[in-house]
């Protein structure tokens, strides 16, 4: 038996109307299957900001696909995407995605899965072009309110972490033209708040070298030894004798 009842596609009902709108219909079909960029979510990463390579996301795509009769149809999701790390030679900034974070798919011409495989100059690992199989993530877009951050504003730099902040090389050096402050505002290693320094520190010795202040009280666990004096281990000639008093205690 035939039926009497249409389909509904995605011509639009102007397109039959000319040949130019028969062959717009037909470019406009060809471009709708070009995949470019797209937004999209993250649903897995391998990394989660450890010292380690690249790695991939897995991604799913936030613009739904239409049918002809206007039903939502969401794509599924894309597995094993490289994502993009400001990395040149061994520096990088190590910024793993997170699940749930929003950011640009990227779509390369060409299938891109020989040179991932490879991480080498490689043939296209098939005939496919503008696919969405060949996704490389960018993240950053539509997300939410950081809590650790370094910022940069007009005012200088910030750098924050609500937990802590680690700085590791063999040589360290901080210079300023004018100050240098250091404020612990909170308990460190069951002492009050206060600056604590493990290890050697010498002051004086460097091109902007000069005097130095401390507002006491000052405790000294060992010694102190001023101008090649001893100040625990230093002797008095008596006034008008020849006795040597003990040093102090």
């Amino acid at each position: 038996m035939s039926s009497n009842q249409g389909f509904v596609g995605q011509q639009p009902i102007n397109a039959g109307g000319s040949d130019h709108n028969a062959q717009t219909f037909m470019v406009w079909s060809i471009l709708a299957r070009v995949r470019t960029m797209t937004l999209v979510k993250v649903v897995n990463v391998t990394n989660s900001g450890g010292i380690s390579p690249v790695g991939f996301a897995d991604l799913q795509p936030l613009v739904n696909q239409w049918d002809g009769a206007g039903n939502a149809e969401p794509h599924g999701v894309i597995y094993s995407c490289p994502y993009f790390r400001l990395q040149g030679g061994t520096n990088a900034i190590i910024i793993d995605p997170s699940v749930g974070d929003i950011g640009w798919a990227g779509f390369a011409d060409r299938d891109i899965s020989s040179v991932i495989a490879n991480k080498a100059q490689s043939n296209p690992g098939s005939r496919r072009m503008f696919d969405m199989a060949d996704a490389v993530y960018f993240g950053g877009m539509l997300n939410g309110t950081p809590t650790q951050y370094i910022a940069f504003s007009s005012s200088g730099i910030a750098i924050v972490s609500p937990t802590q902040i680690s700085m590791a090389a063999p040589s360290i050096v901080l210079q300023a033209t004018q100050t240098i402050g250091l404020t612990a505002g909170t308990e460190i290693t069951n002492s009050a708040p206060a600056i604590e320094m493990d290890g050697q520190m010498t002051q004086g010795e460097g091109p902007q070298g000069g005097t130095a202040s401390m507002q006491g009280p000052l405790t000294v666990v060992n010694d102190v030894v001023a101008n090649g004096t001893s100040v625990h281990g230093h002797t008095h000639t008596a006034q008008g004798a020849t006795a040597v008093t003990t040093p102090p205690n």
